[in-house]
């Protein structure tokens, strides 16, 4: 056997090659393709599982989201509030530095403002605002800063590090909230009565400047990320900490400021929880978004823009499956499967656009 047959009896019968430049509407076509694959293989499962019409429950997860103008407002309540923390994930991620900690540093920021609603009442209202901003920021950013600075000095492990910030602000707030409950069963809403520290209502909803911040801070995140020297020093030392090194780029000073602005905007994403929603502070004020959006920032290649599609996405299915179980006395686990599969398909069709598979040519 000469060399090139045994080179050719090597070859496997299938490898995979990455691929860059891929048109929009492959992309597009390729994730619209999933989506039908999820929907078919959903229906199947409907009608295996639960012998009811996939159309009916299709409907009903449509009405999850869309039924009224009041449910359509919550959905995108749910939504800035993971779009938020998918935009502060952003710049971090961006950099290679993966910030597992935006549930830690959420709940910081929540729990300043909190503190400031609660002893802080006698302030003039725009200047309660401002301490509450002012605090929530900071704290965000300290919880970001803490893992940036070990990562940077003594190069430890951001992901475990930013990991474990997340348990010790949780017991962190579980002790103070404790504290602050005395004898009552929990912290309760507070302010109820005079509503001090509350986001003024806009068209009707306490929530609406949420909304409002958060689309403002999508365009700027967009054009930090895009059009600024930070935004290319990110996406430098991000690529390669060499090369961001051999172009004079201070990789330590750039991963702790990326990591403050990182942090700083989940202690924003706290404030507006806290002020403009849940009006109350617990262990689960983030509600999980902190691991969630981690999908939203991977998928949207971070660009925010693409952030605010999936976070809806996300939010959509998430409606949707409450609607379901509620509508068809479905239990959680088959309404999980559900839109689990969708997703899973969707995730999946990133596996095509970014690679594509090469077969064994015959001689």
């Amino acid at each position: 056997m000469n060399k090139a047959e045994s080179t050719a009896v090597r070859e496997p019968l299938i490898r995979l090659a990455k691929q860059d430049g891929v048109p929009m509407k492959k992309k597009v076509g390729i994730r619209a393709a999933a989506i039908v694959l999820a929907l078919l293989i959903d229906a199947i499962f409907i009608v295996l599982v639960t012998k009811l019409n996939p159309i009916q429950v299709y409907a009903e997860m449509f009405k999850g989201t869309f039924e009224t103008s009041l449910r359509f407002m919550w959905a995108m309540r749910d939504m800035v509030s993971l779009l938020c923390i998918g935009i502060a994930l952003a710049p971090a991620f961006k950099m290679r530095f993966w910030n597992i900690g935006a549930e830690g540093q959420v709940l910081m920021g929540g729990f300043a403002t909190a503190l400031c609603m609660m002893y802080c009442q006698n302030l003039p209202t725009p200047v309660l605002f401002l301490v509450m901003v002012i605090t929530s920021i900071l704290c965000g950013a300290i919880w970001g800063m803490v893992p940036a600075i070990f990562k940077a000095r003594w190069n430890t492990n951001e992901t475990l590090f930013t990991l474990m910030m997340n348990y010790v602000a949780i017991q962190l707030v579980a002790y103070a909230t404790n504290i602050l409950r005395g004898q009552a069963s929990s912290l309760g809403t507070i302010n109820m009565g005079t509503k001090i520290g509350w986001f003024p209502k806009i068209a009707g909803h306490d929530f609406t400047l949420n909304i409002i911040i958060v689309a403002v801070l999508t365009v700027v995140m967009f054009i930090y990320l895009k059009h600024t020297k930070h935004g290319y020093e990110i996406s430098v030392v991000g690529e390669s900490e060499n090369t961001a090194r051999y172009a004079g780029i201070d990789v330590a000073k750039v991963t702790i400021r990326t990591m403050l602005i990182s942090g700083a905007i989940c202690g924003l994403c706290g404030f507006i929880i806290v002020a403009g929603n849940k009006h109350t502070i617990a262990t689960n004020t983030a509600g999980g978004n902190g691991f969630t959006a981690i999908i939203v920032a991977w998928l949207a290649k971070f660009n925010t823009f693409y952030m605010a599609l999936i976070s809806f996405m996300l939010i959509f299915l998430e409606k949707g499956a409450g609607q379901i179980a509620s509508s068809f006395g479905l239990n959680d686990f088959i309404t999980d499967i559900i839109s689990g599969i969708i997703l899973f398909c969707i995730l999946g069709s990133e596996f095509f656009i970014n690679y594509r598979l090469i077969f064994r040519h015959k001689k």
